[in-house]
């Protein structure tokens, strides 16, 4: 009887390792810079053509391989990066290299041509290899411009396997997915220096920085833009022998969609669900469902307590002890963003500053206007206006006639404010005295001076002033009391007249009692009820009529997946959140100076206070030299 079951050929092996290794030319460029990385490349020079389909090229000033190691290099699980131990084994557990697989190099040979040129240091010599369609030629003697390195060259990538050139996307789509895999190789290793060439065009230089926070800001700022530097937190927490450092931006700072989340793991990119919902959590309290936050964040742990060998890409690991991991991320980051007390984000400054400059109206004369006796409009009479998506322009007519009246709601300690007509006799009659005398020097968000539209709270500081939204300031105070009474254990509870039984896997209820303390302290008490059901005596006052069952079954989902019962938190989060968006002073009612003082005193004294609940600023701050710019004055 024949056998059924055939061995494949090395090549077809090959091309399906290809089809995990080398997922797009992005993967490529990301194992190509890997491996000058691990060779010690402290330079990188990158080009590709027509989203790198056609042409990619990566030369580097590494170790580089001599006329001995290049046709290993091109054979399938030959690596330099995994030794025998003493014993004759070969360890898998304490990864200190990049790559190790082995897998690379032969995978893009197989579905592309491959051509290799390298020179090591101690050898005059440099030699070249190639590989079409995983027919390996014989080496050869090349030339080489560097004193040592590597020049790897790829050309028609899957052409051998035509099915894959279908799933590719438009040259422009995978000239992004380059950028951003090389913005996050360059991220990740501050220390070399990197250039970007694509059709021609210079995308990217980066040069190398000194290792170390310093250097590490210099490059995310290059790459992120300098607004990130400014507006981003420290971050250097270590439990366990496990160190997080990085920084995070201000919640204030945050964008439509999490892009902007960097995560690295002993210096390699990873995606991976339990960092990403760390840092969910670590933010929850701080901005809305559709905001995320902007983070770059390194993990150091003990390549022993972290398996990377998860997937050919190398893209997603996993930890001995997850649970600490998560901990020291929320821990650190909310230790941080506590830290930052008030601060919110330069940028909403900014964005009000550059939305203001000078505007000569337009003049638009129909055909029976006749031209008043005006001067022209002289550089000296540029009218200062608000940009809008469709804004209304004041015709030259009346663009420096005066307003009929002053808004009735804008008033400095006054009850109101006297009509356009008035002004020039009230003014002689302002009494200092009735404004607050504080000194703005004294406090970083300053005297407040008036109340405008019975919302907004001007306060003059040391070097400019500062407009508080009354409603989301006040709003962020009452939540941040509510807080912090359930952080003390203050939690209003609700027993049930009838305890509720939810049937669930035994699985989940194990996982759920695991957890019985903590969410005691939230004020749910279960208990277990047989093997598969668990109930429920009380659970938070907070919650009201809820539906207990959604709400147990979504805490066994969060403790399964994340090992944290987030939607408990979340829900009752959500509800203080909106308890004390009503119990919060509200916009239209007016405040007394001393009212506004003792608000602005509050928001100095609370962390967080620079956003409310749902992550709008709760203040900006405009600096007098700015302001004195918009009138010419510097």
């Amino acid at each position: 009887m024949s056998s059924i079951i055939a061995r494949l050929p090395t090549e077809t092996i090959n091309r399906i390792a290809a089809g995990e290794v080398v997922e797009r030319p992005s993967s490529a460029i990301k194992e190509l810079v890997e491996n000058a990385i691990d060779a010690g490349a402290r330079a990188i020079d990158i080009q590709a053509e027509m989203g790198g389909l056609s042409r990619i090229i990566i030369e580097d000033n590494g170790r580089g391989m001599s006329d001995i190691d290049l046709p290993l290099a091109v054979e399938r699980h030959a690596t330099s990066k995994l030794k025998p131990q003493a014993d004759g084994t070969w360890d898998l557990l304490h990864i200190q290299t990049l790559g190790f697989r082995g897998e690379a190099l032969p995978s893009m040979g197989s579905v592309a041509r491959l051509n290799i040129i390298s020179k090591p240091a101690d050898q005059d010599a440099a030699y070249a290899i190639e590989v079409d369609g995983g027919r390996i030629a014989p080496l050869r003697p090349a030339a080489f411009s560097r004193p040592h390195g590597t020049r790897v060259e790829l050309k028609d990538l899957f052409y051998a396997t035509p099915a894959r050139l279908k799933f590719m996307k438009t040259d422009r789509s995978e000239n992004m997915a380059i950028t951003e895999e090389v913005k996050r190789q360059a991220m990740a290793h501050e220390d070399v220096g990197f250039t970007l060439e694509l059709d021609g065009k210079r995308q990217l230089r980066l040069f190398p920085e000194a290792a170390g926070f310093e250097g590490r800001l210099k490059r995310l700022a290059a790459i992120l833009g300098d607004d990130f530097g400014r507006n981003s937190l420290l971050i250097d927490q270590g439990r366990e022998g496990v160190r997080l450092t990085g920084y995070a931006g201000l919640p204030t700072f945050s964008r439509g969609n999490g892009q902007h989340q960097y995560l690295f793991v002993n210096g390699r990119p990873v995606r991976d669900k339990l960092l990403q919902g760390a840092l969910r959590g670590a933010y929850a309290d701080f901005l809305a469902r559709d905001r995320h936050p902007m983070a770059v964040l390194y993990l150091d742990i003990d390549p022993q307590d972290l398996d990377v060998n998860v997937h050919p890409a190398k893209t997603e690991v996993r930890f001995r002890d997850p649970n600490l991991v998560r901990g020291l991320i929320i821990g650190a980051l909310k230790h941080a963003l506590a830290s930052a007390g008030h601060r919110a984000a330069t940028t909403i400054a900014d964005q009000a500053l550059s939305g203001l400059r000078p505007q000569i109206a337009p003049f638009q004369p129909s055909l029976d206007y006749q031209r008043p006796a005006y001067p022209s409009p002289t550089p000296q009479h540029l009218a200062y206006t608000l940009e809008a998506p469709h804004p209304n322009y004041m015709s030259a007519a009346t663009a420096f006639m005066p307003p009929p009246a002053f808004m009735p709601s804008a008033r400095v300690e006054a009850d109101m404010v006297p009509h356009y007509g008035e002004l020039a006799e009230a003014i002689a009659d302002i009494d200092l005295s009735a404004v607050p005398q504080e000194v703005a020097s004294q406090h970083p968000l300053g005297a407040a001076r008036a109340q405008i539209h019975e919302t907004y709270i001007l306060a003059q500081t040391t070097d400019g002033l500062v407009i508080v939204d009354q409603h989301a300031a006040h709003e962020r105070l009452v939540y941040e009391q509510m807080k912090t009474a359930m952080a003390q254990g203050h939690v209003a509870r609700q027993s049930l007249l009838i305890p509720e039984i939810v049937d669930m896997e035994p699985a989940d209820v194990s996982r759920l009692m695991t957890k019985q303390a903590d969410l005691d302290v939230m004020g749910l008490a279960i208990e277990a009820f047989g093997p598969s059901s668990i109930l429920v005596r009380e659970i938070p006052a907070l919650l009201g009529d809820c539906d207990v069952g959604a709400l147990i079954r979504d805490l066994a989902d969060d403790i399964a997946e994340h090992g944290q019962a987030l939607a408990l938190k979340e829900r009752m989060a959500e509800i203080c959140g909106n308890m004390a968006c009503r119990n919060s002073v509200r916009a239209g009612r007016r405040l007394t100076g001393e009212e506004m003082n003792a608000l602005l005193r509050q928001m100095e004294a609370t962390p967080h206070s620079g956003q409310c609940n749902h992550g709008r600023p709760t203040y900006v701050e405009l600096k007098l030299k700015d302001i004195e710019k918009l009138f010419g004055r510097r």
